[in-house]
């Protein structure tokens, strides 16, 4: 069963998820015509295949380390750090150890 998505102006608790996370699945947090807002959880070694957006996006790593490879450059983000990628950029994602991401995706521009 799909977790509901929460409404605008609902508070949303994306703190990290510590001991949780291995027990913790990806979801979207919120989703309106214009924005979608993401959980991405990702045990070590696992990752999203290249893929890309219709606008931009940013990754927030809010516990763990990934690699966020681009058609440019890899990136690698640890917790704390946050990257904005440009609308269609291809990417992937490989977490070097256990992580969460908040993912914010622009829909429409």
């Amino acid at each position: 069963m799909a977790l509901p998505h929460a409404q605008p102006l609902d508070v949303i608790d994306v703190r990290p998820l510590g001991a949780a996370l291995r027990m913790a699945k990806t979801h979207s947090l919120i989703k309106t015509e214009k924005l979608q807002l993401m959980q991405v959880v990702l045990a070590a070694g696992q990752g999203l295949p290249e893929h890309r957006a219709p606008g931009e996006v940013s990754v927030q790593c809010l516990e763990g380390e990934v690699e966020l490879s681009t058609s440019t450059r890899p990136c690698r983000l640890q917790a704390g750090e946050v990257v904005v990628l440009p609308a269609a950029e291809p990417h992937a994602v490989l977490a070097i150890c256990d992580a969460t991401l908040l993912v914010t995706v622009l829909l429409s521009p």
